[in-house]
């Protein structure tokens, strides 16, 4: 018995003894992979860095934060069995990361990195990819953040309908889903350049506030092109052919289900299918269950066509008076504006302005003013210089688009490229001497614009 007992504490000082030398060994080898990876010497840290990874996979970050480097490295310089062998290893590495950190990584970017490094190396379905990238955007919404995995996880699930394994609702639902998750993210990064643009200008701001406008910017214009491919990825599917039988259909059965309800009035007031009756018939729903601000919004536009021009403006005021939050406020006074662009240009710029004091950030509401400066070039001059002359502030208008939402930064610059070359030439402005001169405008537009200098 005492000699049972003896070897039994001989065996586990020396698993104690194994233990503390591998941890040791552990240790010794950490330092090494991570001053290889600061050099970006992948290779060589490579060796290092598995030995840590198999045996001590729980010491520390750096195992997947510097692991997914080297992996990825050894991805892009090898093929063949030894690259299929590299993915499976990154694979897994994402696996092991939320499991051993989960204070470190989440779900969603688990999730996404996961499915992305499938797709890259085909190695997963359109089915697999939308199911996976769903799980975790209904699981991680607040994490969820990846411009990449949101298109990816939206156009995977509109091939999956056009196979005929999806629902034509579901591709709306998603849509509605998708389209908001971007609107929310690239709000927060407007308000963060919206906050730093003055201080810029001002010349007035530190290294950390570069960095942080330089990433907002970039971050913004991702969102932007997603939300353009996202737009395209939909298609047809959302015209009104599409529209009005699947409404249609469901109305009955859904007439009750505001959110429904409210996607059905909304998509079908975008899509400009309002004739139809059954645009009233959902309106008239989503009035009964939800008097909101859209809803009066909508409402006023009903009426504007009618040609009940009074009735009209009560109900936008009225949908401008009910709405407290000032991003979905501004995004109202920008459809009203929208409205009365084809009747009153000033009307219009009036309401794109309130919508521009409400959010400083909505850069669409420039673009408005920017098109409706544009389209009055005839009726704001008596000489072909002073007609062109609109242009430049067409285009300055446009600018501003982009510097305030850089997610519209591609169509701001070629809106403004476009109105650019159709202001007075150098050639004009030598000849009409007024380089350096103002032009003043006596129509709607009023205000005036400097002629640059030659």
């Amino acid at each position: 018995m005492k000699k049972s007992l003896i070897l039994l504490t001989v065996a586990f000082l020396g698993t104690l003894g194994l233990t503390s030398a591998q941890e040791q060994e552990c240790r010794t080898n950490l330092s090494i992979y991570v001053e290889y990876v600061k050099t970006k010497n992948y290779d060589a840290a490579f060796e290092p860095w598995k030995q840590v990874y198999d045996n001590c996979p729980k010491m520390n970050w750096a195992n997947y934060a510097y692991g997914e480097r080297i992996l990825k490295h050894k991805i892009k310089n090898s093929s063949g069995a030894d690259k299929d062998g590299y993915v499976q290893d990154l694979i897994e590495l994402y696996k092991g990361g939320l499991e051993n950190f989960p204070n470190k990584t989440n779900l969603a970017k688990a999730t996404i990195n996961d499915i992305l490094t499938k797709y890259d190396h085909k190695m997963v379905d359109t089915g697999a990819v939308y199911e996976g990238l769903k799980y975790a955007f209904d699981q991680d919404y607040i994490n969820f953040k990846n411009p990449k995995a949101l298109y990816l996880m939206f156009s995977s699930l509109v091939d999956e309908h056009k196979a005929g394994r999806k629902d034509l609702q579901e591709v709306f639902d998603v849509y509605d889903q998708v389209t908001t998750k971007i609107e929310e993210e690239n709000n927060k990064l407007t308000a963060t350049i919206t906050k730093l643009l003055p201080k810029e200008e001002a010349g007035t701001l530190t290294s950390k506030e570069k960095r942080t406008l330089k990433a907002a910017t970039v971050n913004s214009q991702s969102f932007g092109k997603i939300s353009g491919s996202i737009d395209t990825k939909l298609g047809n599917l959302a015209d009104c052919e599409n529209l009005i039988p699947l409404y249609t259909k469901n109305f009955e059965a859904k007439k009750n289900d505001v959110k429904w309800v409210k996607g059905a009035v909304g998509r079908m007031f975008a899509k400009e299918c309002t004739d139809d009756p059954l645009f009233i018939k959902l309106f008239e729903a989503q009035l009964a269950l939800d008097p909101s601000a859209e809803a009066y919004m909508y409402g006023g536009s009903i009426k504007q066509k009618a040609g009940d021009s009074k009735g009209a403006l009560a109900d936008f005021n009225k949908a401008v008076e009910l709405e407290n939050d000032p991003i979905k406020k501004s995004n109202i006074l920008y459809k009203i504006a929208t409205i009365y662009r084809k009747g009153s240009k000033s009307t219009a710029r009036s309401y794109a302005q309130k919508a521009i004091n409400a959010n400083p950030s909505n850069g669409k509401a420039y673009l408005l003013i920017a098109s409706l400066y544009a389209g009055s070039a005839n009726a704001c001059g008596s000489t072909p210089f002073e007609k062109r002359a609109i242009y430049w502030k067409a285009a300055d208008m446009a600018r501003k688009a982009g510097r305030v939402d850089p997610s519209l930064s591609s169509r701001a610059k070629k809106s403004a490229a476009s109105y650019s070359a159709k202001a007075p030439t150098k050639e004009m402005i030598f000849n009409s001497g007024m380089a350096g001169k103002s032009v003043t405008f006596k129509c709607w537009v009023g205000g005036s614009v400097k002629v640059p200098s030659l």
